[in-house]
């Protein structure tokens, strides 16, 4: 028997299918995808060249001055010296890294904001540190800073991050940087800059700070390449030990394939960061805008004034739950997320929005859209079509 024809779509609604069979990726602040000339660094290494960069012969040295390479590169994309470039598998164990590492002997005192990552937060708290309260903005209180500066003894460590992961808000770390040099001049500032690597120069944002945190997948390079970049006199001990790479500071062979992806997307983004950050920021707005009219009881998360990346759009929708909304979008081909990627499935609401003071039920129906240099005009479409009726339908049964 024969098998049956597809039946053709007419020429007029060609374009309607292949808009609804599209899928409309949302979600880049958990990741986002390699840019084509990173996966092309990377690819010679995953094959070709199989020299150990601890070894003695030309393919070992070959490698190695691969890693130099892109050393030199992250080095230069966060304004310090190559020889602080400490490679790690990502941010979370860059961030880990930095708050165990200066508080290696298990003294002082590590000191954040209640809206930080889990993986400067956890560290924190495990360490028997300080947690500071957010403003209504989730950054930083100053004046809760200030008075702990003046108030505790034996701080090492203030850790502050560049811009929040789950509403782009950036922080002030000039003035908290400022606080520490004239309170605590003996603390260290480490800022966690894996969210604004995409659209902040990071030499200006993160002045300061003698320890910063970078991952690769945030800003098109590859997953599992990351980076802790110290100033060079800054001790740190090691969080994991044996062959004594990265100048003792984090052994094990390094991931080359990785750490080349990693310092390409490190010079990429330096390139076309001005002109992506307006071009998305627009973008952004518009989503925002039409969904903010489009939605009754919508609310935008960050106050009007405070300063954001223009990566995300974070709403509010009363009386309904993220997670069905979550779903919903995904069968209409939309990937989004109401947290941050670590903490996305958790059924209790985020942190971020409870150290903003945002009300557990306002919380409970958040959604976080974050753009990046891959989205486009008909994403935003998309999601402006599909959005405000999926929520229409959840308030009906709420």
């Amino acid at each position: 028997m024969r098998a049956k024809r597809r039946a053709r779509v007419p020429r007029s609604l060609r374009g309607v299918e292949e808009q609804l069979n599209r899928q409309v990726y949302l979600d880049h602040a958990a990741s986002t995808p390699a840019r084509s000339e990173v996966v092309e660094a990377m690819l010679p290494w995953l094959g070709e060249h199989p020299g150990n960069p601890s070894g003695s012969h030309r393919m070992a040295r070959d490698a190695r001055r691969a890693i130099d390479d892109a050393r030199d590169a992250v080095a230069a994309l966060v304004g310090m010296d190559p020889g602080g470039v400490v490679f790690t598998s990502g941010g979370t164990e860059a961030d880990n890294l930095a708050v165990d590492g200066v508080l290696g002997d298990g003294s002082g005192v590590a000191v954040c904001c209640a809206a930080e990552h889990a993986a400067v937060l956890e560290p924190v708290r495990e360490s028997g540190g300080v947690v500071l309260p957010a403003d209504a903005g989730g950054r930083i209180d100053l004046g809760a800073l200030a008075e702990t500066l003046e108030s505790v003894a034996d701080i090492r460590l203030v850790s502050v991050m560049a811009a929040n992961n789950e509403t782009g808000v950036v922080n002030p770390v000039a003035e908290v940087v400022s606080l520490v040099s004239e309170r605590a001049p003996d603390a260290l500032v480490h800022c966690d800059a894996v969210q604004a690597t995409a659209w902040l120069d990071l030499a200006d944002a993160c002045r300061g700070a003698r320890l910063v945190s970078i991952t690769g997948h945030k800003f098109g390079g590859p997953k599992g390449a990351g980076a802790l970049v110290v100033d060079g006199d800054v001790p740190l001990s090691p969080m994991l030990r044996g062959g004594g790479q990265e100048r003792e500071r984090r052994s094990g062979t390094q991931n080359v394939p990785a750490i080349v992806g990693l310092g390409r997307a490190a010079e990429l983004v330096v390139v076309d960061r001005g002109e992506t950050a307006v071009r998305v920021a627009a973008m952004r707005d518009r989503l925002e805008t039409g969904l903010l009219a489009a939605v009754p009881g919508a609310s935008r998360t960050v106050p009007d004034g405070v300063g954001r990346t223009p990566a995300v759009a974070h709403l509010c929708f009363e009386g309904i739950e993220s997670e069905a909304l979550l779903f919903l979008l995904e069968q209409e081909g939309i990937c989004a997320s109401a947290a941050s990627s670590c903490s996305s499935g958790a059924q209790d609401p985020s942190h971020v929005l409870a150290a903003m003071g945002i009300e557990r039920s306002v919380a409970a129906g958040s959604l976080r859209l974050s753009l990046a240099r891959a989205t486009t005009d008909a994403d935003v479409d998309r999601a402006l079509s599909v959005i405000p009726g999926i929520v229409e339908r959840l308030s009906a049964y709420a």
